[in-house]
């Protein structure tokens, strides 16, 4: 961002910053409005230098009572929302400015550049038809719960974003933008007075509502990234097509029961009908819209003669018809033709879980029947003259159609391994296949699972224990759902901490068995379910290539995966591996494990696409896609991939359509790059040093970690207990009961160390591990790798801006609240030297002064944040400071406020640090 960039940004900022002031004047008087700016002077004033400030800001913290507090919180709060939102208008604004800077060449990351380069560098048809073919990638979203920001929020956001949109328009009329400052008070009034904590945890159901809100989007948003490639071979390469989607969509809302007792089957099957309502009507609004357009008659351009045939043929086989169409005029054909596909529609939206296709008159069997309807309209105006009306007008629903289908998107399944094999022990005990099933060596599972599969079990699902009745009623949705809305409306099928085969022969045992429901179908054996194993826990990557060895090795899972062309998914969890080893670590055994998954299928003649399970947050494997791609491992790469988009991500990266298709541009720019690098770098005198680092690194922080007096100390240092309250998600915070790290879901371990401005989990342990390079005289060694290897260098830079994010200065703020505990100052000390050490071992190799010296805008931006996340951060530390004052004495008002205070800050820090977890 150039300084003309940053100065217009600062300008609107400073422009709702004196908009909010009048608010809160207006809301709380000249006390609250006084009370706000007295504390953002101090922390001004205390960031230049002015120590003077400490005590006076201290004094006024641990006086300030619930009104106080509320107005700090929420004026600091608000005008952070703001700030991002100006911010992302001023991203649209700067990548508006980049194509404009770089026309008639294609902008810097763009679909557009990479088949340019393709051109400019000699590739053949051939070599980038070959590209084009390998590239899908499937963004699956998840309700994994770090969405902190209330949907009520989000749109009066949304609304404000517009309104400031529209004062960009150069022909906006005087009085319209005279207008515009009140109005954006007036939203900002309702922001005050809005609740930013929700009443209560959301339900599954309100969950996947919550996803389908960003249908809108994505329907407009993936076809225009279609087209762009689709013009781009045009221009470039016009014998090369693009025959499959390059992104889809899945889905674990309303799927993902792994650790969820709420996700039933009953609210997975109303998933089902919800993903295809939600398509079918906006194919319906779609036929609508292109009906009220094709108002072509017959006197002016002769329709195809395939048209009218088709219209004759569908009048002949559905006589209902005939009344309908006696409405549209006669030599309207194309209108006709969309009344035939529209009534059809309408006819295929009745399907029930429980019905046959073939018993509803005119229903599609699939989205391909509707595609092959459309083309006829497509083809037909080519074939007259029209094709500017027909790649303007159908061919985006054709894309739609292709992209979307019948599901909106693919429903995943997961569930851990542990929950199948005690539900298959039940089946085997209650049908007397054998006594003692929980003891079967792994062999004898397997050769038991071989030899009862396909075997009845009985009707009467009460013999057996709840959790496997809910699991053959999950089976019996997923059949039904198969039979009657196809096999597209199911994703992946994810089986958490797969560890042997039988963890996945017990999942296809069950779908085996399902194909008795209702009496079963003669279509059930085509319809094959894919199986996902999840590697997630350092040791687990670290057996996986064993693990997949072991599984192609058995010949009915080999069979079954003949069946499915040879292909296999596998799921790899960042979150998980980053918890158990630290970031480091982490990261090495994903890459590690990949590599070497990738020679075991290719010596196996197995297609692998990996499916990666990244965090919206540095610690959990987030940071910007398309640097993702890029660094993953050369030899296990070849174009297909799923990732996942992960609760708060969803509204930073498609609230905004502009924003979403720029994601999407950029990663569809990421994925032709990597599959089309043909150079190759040996890592075998790399792979040692990388090694030593990632042990190194986790043996840093599992000392921390282990040590006996961390526990105590994160509860006490950390909002944690807290943010297990929130009510921002369905599942439970917790894996299992007790205060170790392996007990805490990795969503509340990041969000908790982000609150407290200390991002341990995106940074700790790499200090250590380079040290002892710096100190024997490698470090050239770690300079060369830096250099010259992407995934070293995305690490280094992921963790240089976390390392930015991270304030020490604050930290030893909640570190004090944990120093009188046994063990506090060690452990302090411990985070203090690591920190350290970290920051000098990145500054050198990336040869900077300053964290972020070569991204300016970024250091500028999170050093203005740091002066209104900070107040939050100080009220927070107060109100736990009362929480652990806190007696049964006190009153159950007093309490409940403490609590909802003490959600505020968190609610405000996290807006300011555009993340929880």
């Amino acid at each position: 961002m150039s300084h003309s960039s940053f100065e217009t940004l600062s300008k609107e900022v400073d422009q709702l910053g004196r908009l909010i002031g009048d608010v809160i004047r207006e809301m709380d008087g000249d006390e609250g409005f006084e009370l706000v700016e007295s504390v953002r002077k101090m922390i001004r004033e205390l960031r230049g230098g002015n120590r003077d400030r400490e005590k006076e800001l201290d004094s006024i913290i641990s006086d300030v009572d619930k009104a106080q507090i509320i107005t700090l919180t929420r004026a600091f709060t608000i005008f952070l929302e703001l700030s991002n939102l100006a911010e992302d208008r001023q991203r649209v604004r700067v990548l508006h400015d980049r194509r404009m800077n770089a026309y008639p060449e294609p902008a810097k990351e763009t679909i557009r550049a990479i088949i340019k380069g393709f051109h400019d560098r000699g590739y053949t048809d051939q070599q980038v038809q070959q590209f084009v073919n390998q590239a899908r990638v499937e963004l699956v979203l998840t309700a994994h719960p770090t969405e902190a920001k209330r949907r009520s929020i989000r749109r009066l956001l949304n609304d404000l974003r517009k309104l400031l949109d529209s004062q960009d328009s150069h022909d906006l009329l005087p009085y319209k933008r005279e207008r515009i400052p009140g109005e954006v008070k007036a939203q900002i009034r309702k922001l005050w007075q809005t609740d930013f904590i929700r009443s209560r945890r959301p339900t599954v159901l309100q969950e996947v509502q919550r996803g389908l809100a960003y249908k809108d989007v994505l329907w407009e948003v993936v076809p225009r990234v279609a087209n762009d490639l689709r013009q781009a071979l045009a221009d470039y390469y016009p014998a090369v097509k693009k025959t499959n989607p390059l992104f889809i969509y899945g889905s674990w809302i309303g799927g993902d029961r792994d650790g969820n007792p709420f996700v039933t089957p009953d609210v997975t099957a109303q998933t089902f009908e919800w993903l295809r309502e939600a398509a079918l009507e906006t194919h319906l609004n779609q036929c609508k819209k292109l009906g009220r357009s094709l108002c072509i008659s017959d006197k002016h351009s002769e329709a195809g003669r395939m048209i009218l045939d088709s219209v004759a043929s569908a009048k002949k086989r559905w006589p209902d018809l005939e009344s309908l169409l006696q409405r549209v005029p006669p030599r309207e054909s194309y209108r006709q033709w969309l009344r035939v596909i529209h009534w059809r529609l309408s006819q295929t939206a009745t399907l029930g879980m429980t019905d046959r296709v073939s018993n509803i008159p005119g229903a599609y069997m699939s989205a391909a029947e509707l595609h092959s309807d459309l083309t006829l309209i497509r083809n037909s105006l080519r074939t007259t003259g029209n094709s500017i009306i027909a790649e303007k007008e159908v061919q985006p629903w054709l894309d739609q159609i292709r992209i979307f289908g019948f599901h909106m998107m693919h429903l995943d399944i997961r569930q851990d391994s542990s929950v199948y094999a005690e539900v298959m022990n039940d089946i085997w005990k209650v049908t007397g296949k054998h006594d003692d099933p929980a003891n079967l060596a792994e062999m004898q599972r397997q050769e038991l699972l071989q030899s009862t599969l396909g075997s009845e079990i009985p009707a009467e699902r009460s013999i057996f224990e709840e959790p496997t009745q809910r699991t053959l009623e999950l089976f019996t949705v997923m059949r039904r759902t198969a039979r009657v809305y196809g096999m597209a409306a199911l994703g992946a099928h994810v089986v958490s901490m797969t560890r042997t085969p039988s963890d996945l022969l017990t999942v296809l045992w069950l779908w085996k068995w399902s194909e008795s429901v209702d009496g079963g179908d003669e279509q059930d054996s085509l319809s094959q379910l894919p199986l996902v194993p999840l590697f997630e826990t350092i040791e687990d990557l670290r057996n996986a290539d064993a693990t997949l060895t072991s599984l192609l090795s058995d010949s009915v899972y080999r069979e079954y995966l003949k069946q499915q062309g040879d292909n296999q998914t596998i799921m790899i969890g960042y979150s998980d591996s980053t918890k158990d080893g630290g970031y480091l670590a982490g990261q090495w055994g994903l890459y590690n494990s990949q590599s070497r998954m990738a020679k075991v299928a290719k010596e196996s003649g197995i297609n692998l696409t990996f499916f990666h399970g990244r965090g919206g947050s540095l610690g959990r494997g987030g940071g910007p896609a398309a640097k993702s791609v890029l660094s993953l491992p050369e030899d296990s790469f070849n174009g297909t991939l799923r990732l996942t988009e992960q609760g708060e991500i969803l509204s930073d990266r498609y609230d905004n359509p502009h924003i979403a298709s720029r994601h999407l541009e950029q990663l569809a720019w990421a994925v032709l790059a990597k599959i089309s690098d043909d150079s190759t770098i040996n890592l075998s005198p790399w792979q040692e040093t990388i090694q030593q680092l990632a042990d190194r690194s986790r043996v840093a922080y599992r000392q921390l970690v282990d040590h006996p007096g961390f526990p105590d100390f994160y509860r006490h240092v950390t909002p944690i207990n807290q943010i297990e309250k929130l009510p921002i998600g369905s599942r439970p915070s917790k894996r299992r009961k007790g205060d170790k790290v392996e007990n805490l879901r990795a969503i509340p371990w990041v969000f908790s160390w982000t609150q407290c401005r200390c991002l341990i989990p995106a940074w700790f342990g790499i200090g250590s591990a380079c040290k002892q390079f710096v100190d024997t005289g490698e470090f050239e060694t770690l300079q060369g790798m830096y250099d010259e290897w992407t995934f070293f260098k995305a690490i280094i830079d992921n963790a240089a801006l976390a390392l930015a994010k991270t304030n020490m200065p604050v930290f030893s703020r909640y570190a004090q609240l944990g120093a009188d505990l046994e063990g506090g100052s060690e452990l302090i000390e411990m985070i203090n030297t690591e920190y350290e050490n970290t920051l000098n071992a990145i500054l050198k190799l990336t040869g900077s002064e300053q964290l972020l010296d070569k991204v300016g805008w970024l250091y500028r931006s999170i050093d203005v944040r740091n002066g209104y996340v900070g107040p939050l951060n100080l009220l927070q530390i107060e109100l736990m400071k009362r929480c652990a004052a806190a007696s049964e004495d006190d009153s159950p008002e007093y309490l409940s406020d403490l609590d909802y205070q003490t959600q505020l800050t968190i609610k405000g820090v996290s807006t300011g640090m555009r993340g929880t977890g």
